[in-house]
């Protein structure tokens, strides 16, 4: 059964990402455990833009995405903001620049200017997109400066510090999930996508987030529980994916996550499933 729920300081996060959930922890905090710091691991196997973990700022935890450009990009981050920020600002500030800068090949570049690189593209390319063509090269379009220096050389030095407490790794969600033990919390935040018949071409970094991966997904979850692994997670209304946590609590919002970064959209098609214990909350 799914209840709904009606809700009506910036939150620390330095990339522009579709979905990404710096409006929805302001509102849906409450759905979050409030002994946090008592857990043993804070885990995140879909990171993104790391809105809800930077909001959280747990005492440890464990980050991963398979996207390597973005576990590169924190990485670098954590290892030297400042030099990372020097890199970002020489970058050119036209459409001309931002394709030589794309042109680059990340192989060519350590990890410093690999995390710039990945910045400044996702800051002003086309809506903050995250996509990659066959080749596994980044390949979205030039959007413009004006999203440029919303950020400055502090929110990479905050980002610096809150990533010092985590174990950050690139990997399939499936490993990072059959990692966590009792006492650990997870959140996460896959790419939507629909039920069995629809195709929707949602990047997992080089491939498609499709049916069989939430079914990968919904399997890896199981086996956590049983482990007693407490957990929340966003995905899609649609029916093919709430029957598969069937036996979970869940509520739908009235506002939820929108297509453009930070955005909030109202009957969002989407829900929130966990695991948590009643007491926890």
């Amino acid at each position: 059964m799914i209840c709904h729920i009606n809700n009506s300081s910036k939150n620390l996060s330095i990339l522009r990402y579709p979905g990404g959930k710096q409006r929805f922890i302001q509102n849906f905090s409450h759905l979050f455990p409030h002994n946090l710091n008592d857990i043993q691991y804070y885990v995140e196997p879909f990171l993104g833009g790391g809105a809800v973990f930077f909001h959280l700022n747990p005492k440890r935890a464990v980050l991963s995405d398979i996207n390597s450009e973005l576990i590169d990009l924190y990485q670098g981050i954590r290892k030297d903001p400042k030099v990372v920020w020097k890199l970002y600002c020489s970058y050119p500030d036209n459409k001309d620049g931002y394709y030589e800068i794309r042109n680059m090949n990340p192989e060519d570049l350590h990890l410093l200017e690999r995390a710039a690189r990945i910045l400044y593209l996702n800051r002003t390319c086309f809506k903050g997109m995250w996509r990659y063509n066959t080749n596994g090269e980044f390949n979205v379009g030039y959007g413009g400066q004006d999203r440029r220096w919303v950020i400055d050389q502090k929110d990479l030095i905050d980002v610096a510090k809150r990533l010092k407490k985590a174990d950050l790794k690139c990997s399939d969600f499936n490993a990072i999930i059959d990692e966590s033990v009792d006492g650990d919390f997870l959140f996460l935040d896959p790419p939507y996508c629909p039920g069995q018949k629809e195709q929707l071409n949602e990047h997992y970094r080089y491939g498609i987030f499709a049916y069989p991966d939430q079914k990968r997904l919904a399997n890896a979850l199981k086996r956590a529980t049983k482990r007693g692994v407490q957990w929340v997670m966003t995905n899609s209304s649609h029916p093919d994916i709430v029957k598969l946590y069937k036996k979970n609590r869940m509520f739908q919002p009235d506002i939820g996550t929108g297509s453009n970064p930070g955005q909030l959209s109202t009957n969002p098609g989407e829900v929130i499933i966990f695991s948590i214990k009643e007491e926890m909350f």
